[in-house]
């Protein structure tokens, strides 16, 4: 949903919004977000990064805002973001992986726009998790139903199943 009032991109960065929302050509759009299911995901999705972070030489990040184009910035559920980055409050350099999770009033069409802004940015590792059949996708080029996750060129990965179980405990 977004509102119809325009929004200069400086007025939305300096502004706190609860929860966060997106800003797209002007227009401030909402997130779903706020489940159980939603936020179960997120939390093993974090457990499990924040678990490697040493290893794979990361910052494991919740719902940081990402500027993908002059005009657009996103929020992903997660993201992770190489140590040798320089810093940022907003990014605005690709971050390594992007993950987004699904929730039951999600529309396609819209996630694409999402998705394909990750992908315009040059974000090379984009993860859909879809906590109502308990499946990945991998999207760099369309929607790949995928058990493992892989990071090219890095040794991160993400494996579907195990996030699952471990919400089952």
């Amino acid at each position: 949903m977004a509102t119809s009032a325009q929004v200069a991109i400086e007025t939305y960065l300096k502004t706190s919004y609860h929860p966060d929302r997106d800003y797209v050509d002007g227009e401030i759009e909402e997130r779903n977000l706020g489940e159980f299911d939603h936020a179960s995901v997120q939390m093993a999705l974090l457990a499990w990064f924040y678990a490697r972070r040493n290893e794979w030489n990361v910052h494991v990040l919740p719902e940081l805002r990402v500027r993908v184009s002059s005009t657009r910035v996103r929020i992903p559920d997660v993201c992770l973001i190489s140590r040798d980055m320089p810093t940022e409050q907003v990014i605005t350099h690709p971050p390594l992986v992007v993950v987004e999770i699904l929730s039951p009033e999600d529309r396609v069409q819209r996630y694409n726009d999402r998705l394909e802004d990750y992908r315009a940015m040059g974000v090379k590792n984009i993860w859909v998790i879809d906590p109502s059949t308990q499946t990945g996708f991998d999207w760099v080029a369309g929607w790949h139903r995928t058990e493992r996750f892989e990071a090219t060129g890095t040794p991160i990965f993400l494996d579907v199943r195990e996030i699952f179980d471990s919400l089952a405990k």
